[in-house]
Formats: structure tokens, C-alpha cells, sequence
């Protein structure tokens, strides 16, 4: 699929942030947003097969932001900026980079909508810890610090396919500080839009009950079993399937998101492509959802 370069015309974007300084194990998601890119070719027909729209006049790229590459806070202070101009002109899926970006993110959405966020975070790490191997922040930490500065609505935070190794209290912050946590086991044998029903309706219900507030979606890759996805940094076992992540997607596509981000593909442990094909098919379908919404509610 080939966009257009960025138009504030075009009410969808897409951005790179190709950034890959905090990553614990293996380097390589800095090439994640040209590797999601090239698999998105393959969309060359368009039109989602669920949500019957396209992309066509709705999309552009904004290219990858610059940024530089030797230090995590003058990264982010020097994506802001760009964030901030991007997301008053368009509804932004941002490619990523490792999952540090998230937490600058959030910080711009909650500045331009001028409140915090609900938040639903595909990932094997809950990333709920308060130190990144002795440095305040990394790709592990962002939840926590996220929490901690009211960036959301830590009730409604959600997360899914949660499995890797970690001390209790970080395996169980977001659940312990009021959110909710579907694990990968709790996960296991759910696959279809009616055996999942359940728990989204649980999403669902707390968005009511906290007044809908603008909704987030942050999607590590890594939730994935590396059998769909192995090229990322910190792969584990047991993950979800695609499928459950499509199901997902699509079944929620009706909520009101204002913005999601694909993180953690790194290329170069990759095999035939797999992992950059499905990063691109799930930011392809949340557009899609998204297109379709805004076509059934043009003013909401």
C-alpha cells in the first residue's frame, strides 16, 4: 500500500519513530517503520475484507520522525514537537521503535485532548517496572511511569497477553492500581469474536462507567507467539495467535480511538517476513476500523 507523503488534508497518517535505545535484549526495531512499510506493498488491493473500506484518499505518510539516536530524553524531547503538529492534523498510527516511545506519546495526547486516556496495550511484559537495569526510563517502564503522572485513566487500562517472567507486583500493578489484565493464559482457547465477547464487554463496561474517555491503542508485537512473530527483541512463548489480536481489533474498531502505535518489530531476526506482514495487516485494520466508524458516526 503507497500513501501519499503528509497532507492535512487526509484525515489518517502514518509516522515513523525509529528509535531503538532502550531495548533490553536484541537491537533492530529502529528498522521496524521501513520494514512495516515494505510489507504494507502487499496491500494492493485495499479493501479490508471485514470492514469493506479502503484507504484510498484517507491516508498519508508522514515519513519517519528525526530524531537523534544517542539519548532517550533528547529523543523524546525532540519528538514532541513533531507529535504535537502531527496529531492536530490527523488521526496518527505511529510505527515504531521500541516501546519507549509510547510514554512521550501519551504525553502529547494528554496535552492536545486535555485529559488522560483510557488505554488498551497488546505486549508479553506488563513494562510496569520503576527502573530500566538501573536508568529511569526504558521500553519497560513506560506503563508505570504513565500511571504515575496521570497520563490515564488507570482504571481503564487494559492489558492483553501479558506471560513474561517478573516479581508479582510488577506482573499485577495495572490490576492492583484498578485496570485489567487478560494474560495469555487467561487467553488460551479464545480466538473467535464469540468466545472473546466476554472480556471485551468487560472493556467496554468500564469505558461506560468512567465517561469514555479518548481511547488509546499501544501494540507490541511481542504479544504475538514467536511462531507468528519472530522478529522482535524480547520474544516469549506462549503468546497470543493473530487471529485473537484480529478478532480483537476488529470487534472493538466501533470505540472511539484516537490513536495507536506498532512497536518492537526488528527486522533482522525476522523470517520471511512474517513479523513486518502482520504488524502491517494490524495497523491496516485498525485504520480501516477507524474509516469505517467515522463513516457510521461523522460526528463522533
Amino acid at each position: 500500500m503507497r500513501s501519499p507523503v503528509a497532507s492535512g488534508a487526509l484525515p489518517f497518517a502514518v509516522a515513523g519513530v525509529a528509535w531503538d535505545g532502550c531495548v533490553t535484549n536484541r537491537p533492530g526495531a529502529r528498522m521496524g517503520p521501513r520494514a512495516i512499510r515494505e510489507a504494507s506493498h502487499m496491500l494492493c488491493d485495499g479493501t479490508h475484507p471485514h470492514f469493506d473500506v479502503d484507504l484510498e484518499g484517507q491516508l498519508c505518510d508522514a515519513g519517519d520522525l528525526a530524531l537523534p539516536n544517542t539519548s532517550l530524553e533528547g529523543m523524546r524531547a525532540a519528538m514532541m514537537p513533531q507529535v504535537e503538529a502531527l496529531i492536530r492534523q490527523h488521526h496518527m498510527a505511529w510505527l515504531g521503535g521500541d516501546h519507549s516511545i509510547t510514554l512521550p506519546l501519551l504525553r502529547a495526547y494528554k496535552a492536545h485532548l486535555g485529559q488522560p486516556l483510557a488505554v488498551i496495550h497488546f505486549d508479553a511484559h506488563c513494562d510496569t517496572w520503576e527502573d530500566h537495569f538501573g536508568e529511569p526510563s526504558g521500553h519497560g517502564t513506560w506503563v508505570y511511569e504513565a500511571i504515575q503522572e496521570g497520563l490515564v485513566v488507570k482504571e481503564c487500562f487494559t492489558q492483553f497477553g501479558i506471560r513474561s517472567a517478573g516479581v508479582r507486583e510488577a506482573r499485577e500493578y495495572v490490576k492492583d492500581q484498578g485496570g485489567q489484565i487478560f494474560t495469555a493464559r487467561d487467553l488460551r482457547g479464545l480466538e473467535s469474536p464469540a468466545q472473546l465477547a466476554p472480556l471485551l464487554q468487560r472493556i467496554r463496561h468500564r469505558l461506560a462507567e468512567f465517561g469514555h474517555p479518548p481511547l488509546y491503542l499501544s501494540l507490541d508485537i511481542d504479544c504475538l507467539d514467536p511462531a507468528f512473530a519472530p522478529g522482535t527483541g524480547t520474544p516469549e512463548p506462549g503468546g497470543m495467535s493473530s487471529n485473537q489480536v484480529f478478532s480483537i481489533l476488529e470487534e472493538l474498531a466501533d470505540l472511539k480511538f484516537v490513536g495507536m502505535d506498532c512497536v518492537e518489530v526488528a527486522p533482522a531476526y525476522d523470517h520471511a517476513e512474517l513479523t513486518s506482514a502482520v504488524a502491517a495487516q494490524f495497523v491496516w485494520t485498525y485504520l480501516c476500523g477507524q474509516v469505517k466508524r467515522q463513516a457510521s458516526h461523522p460526528r463522533g
